[in-house]
């Protein structure tokens, strides 16, 4: 419960402009842009019969974050992993690339400046090599930085900006989008996430059950002074997010 009080918190703090735990440096304003491309003469992947060619990952410091020595945070991978190969997007690439045969080219894209300014963000404009890439897979793991919709008004701006994203990205080919709830769960975003999700065609992946499990965060695995690092999923926590996906995956 103290984890759901304390993301309700944090929504509050940024709705006021006051200085959170989880402040704009933590959750990764800085946009970090990754092809992680494998060889051109790799057969066609499948997991099934979903094509796994290229993944898009849509998300923010979970995700990945540059680094930020003023918060202590030396990593270029999803915060506050112990290392790249342990974040839950080189976790399922890895688990994907075993079962197809073959490394998928991976682009990474962090938006959680799309999260903070929601209807004001011009997606075709920030997200254009994101869009040319055409994926065949999507993962969208979002909503975290986002400002608790507490009005009508804010969640109709809330589900246009997430029905707005999810059109985009799948409007190129015919890519399989999954979304992701947040990791710090909060029931009213994650059911208009959902909602967009289900009218985009897109999968749903539920984790909402992933923070009331202390030993999912980074400050159960080691000693971490900043308080909004810590709260980040540490390796056993990116597993399980890894593990979600997958599962979905799989079906």
């Amino acid at each position: 419960m103290f984890n759901r009080f304390f993301a309700a918190a944090i929504g509050c703090a940024l709705l006021f402009g006051i200085a959170a735990p989880f402040d704009s440096a933590v959750l990764g304003t800085v946009s970090v842009n990754a092809a992680e491309t494998s060889p051109t003469d790799v057969p066609d992947l499948k997991i099934g019969t979903q094509s796994v060619n290229k993944i898009l990952f849509i998300g923010n410091s979970i995700t990945r974050h540059g680094p930020a020595p003023k918060i202590g945070w030396t990593g270029n991978w999803g915060m506050a992993a112990t290392s790249e190969e342990n974040d839950y997007v080189h976790l399922l690439l890895e688990r994907i690339t075993q079962a197809a045969g073959g490394k998928p080219q991976a682009m990474i894209k962090n938006v959680a400046t799309f999260e903070r300014s929601l209807t004001d963000y011009d997606i075709k404009e920030e997200l254009k090599q994101e869009l040319a890439f055409n994926p065949d897979l999507i993962v969208v793991a979002i909503g975290e930085n986002a400002v608790s919709p507490a009005t009508d008004e804010a969640k109709a701006e809330f589900a246009t900006a997430f029905a707005n994203l999810f059109t985009e990205l799948t409007k190129q080919g015919k890519p399989t989008l999954f979304v992701r709830s947040s990791f710090w769960h909060h029931a009213e975003k994650d059911n208009l996430m959902k909602q967009a999700c289900e009218n985009a065609g897109g999968v749903f992946i539920d984790i909402s059950d992933l923070d009331q499990n202390p030993a999912n965060f980074a400050r159960a695995e080691q000693q971490i002074e900043h308080a909004g690092v810590a709260a980040h999923p540490g390796d056993k926590g990116m597993q399980a997010i890894a593990d979600a996906i997958w599962s979905k995956l799989q079906n």
